[in-house]
């Protein structure tokens, strides 16, 4: 199969690009490298340094004969559309719209959308949150989020273009960002290697959802599958809070660290955690990685980068 994964040099794009070569499609990459990196592209894609803002991206799908998007370009930082909802709006809604334009105008037969779970139900009324919770983001981020899920639902039903929402819990993993605000184990893991205290905002209870991002990669591709429509919700259904996070850290640092702890930020939920039991009963899905494993993997990541 033909398939084009935008932001495929990021996090968890380039873990997909891995998981669809290994199992033997052609992939094209596009990303603008604003966060992603040129190492984590695999060998075997073509790649495409561009925005998907730009509309020469409809070329490339006409060119690379693109059968199936997985759309993985986006702005993931809550805080950064807390103070810039614009430009969270042109990245997260905008780009989505003309790519699904493209996608409709050449032929494309499937389309499959990185959503946010955590970001999309808000401060929770029941745990772990089904694909019915309301949907109620506090921030410009879960919005943008949930605009874009409507687009495709609209595309969907206007043009009968193949639309598969996943909703994300908390992804964690290798070549995950550490120096922005979203992916809290990366920053500690980042801070840890490098002798710095963790920095908690709020009290530490809060509560997320931790999954690693090869689990996501293994459920993106059971997501190719024709049958695979709809909205679902990809984590683990065990929550996990802040301080319990940090003490795992810590303890695999094998560093004697303090933690801080700082105010309380904007548009952030209290407790997170997603009922993944609509894909496991549909595509036989289920997370594989243990909590402590993905950060043991995680930790030793940074720290081969620092050396």
């Amino acid at each position: 199969m033909n398939i084009l994964v935008t932001g495929g040099a990021g996090f968890i794009g380039s873990h997909i690009v891995n998981t669809y070569i290994k199992a033997g499609h052609r992939v094209t990459v596009i990303d603008n490298l604003s966060s992603g990196k040129l190492q984590f592209l695999n060998p075997k894609v073509n790649f495409y340094e561009i925005d998907i803002l730009n509309p020469d991206v409809s070329e490339i799908l006409k060119s690379e004969k693109i059968e199936t998007i997985n759309h993985h370009a986006a702005q993931i930082s809550v805080s950064e559309s807390v103070a810039d909802p614009l430009f969270d709006v042109n990245s997260n809604i905008i780009g989505t719209l003309q790519l699904l334009q493209s996608a409709v105008s050449f032929g494309v037969n499937k389309f499959i959308f990185a959503s946010t779970g955590g970001g999309m139900y808000g401060e929770q009324i029941f745990f772990p949150a089904s694909e019915d919770h309301p949907c109620q983001p506090l921030s410009p981020y879960g919005i943008s989020k949930l605009c874009a899920e409507n687009y495709l639902t609209y595309f969907f039903t206007k043009y009968g273009l193949s639309t598969t929402i996943l909703r994300y819990s908390n992804v964690f993993g290798p070549h995950q960002n550490p120096y922005g605000e979203a992916g809290v184990v990366a920053i500690f893991c980042e801070r840890l290697v490098n002798n710095k205290k963790p920095l908690i905002y709020g009290d530490g209870k809060q509560t997320r959802d931790f999954i690693s991002v090869s689990d996501i990669a293994q459920a993106n591709l059971l997501a190719l599958d024709p049958a695979c429509t709809g909205i679902f919700n990809l984590g683990t259904g065990i929550e996990t809070s802040i301080n319990y996070l940090t003490k795992c850290l810590v303890k695999i640092s094998n560093k004697n660290i303090a933690t801080e702890y700082g105010p309380v930020r904007s548009g952030e939920q209290r407790r997170s955690v997603l009922d993944y039991k609509k894909f496991h009963k549909g595509f036989a899905w289920k997370p594989e990685v243990q909590l402590e494993q993905g950060l043991v993997e995680t930790y030793n990541y940074f720290q081969n980068e620092r050396s």
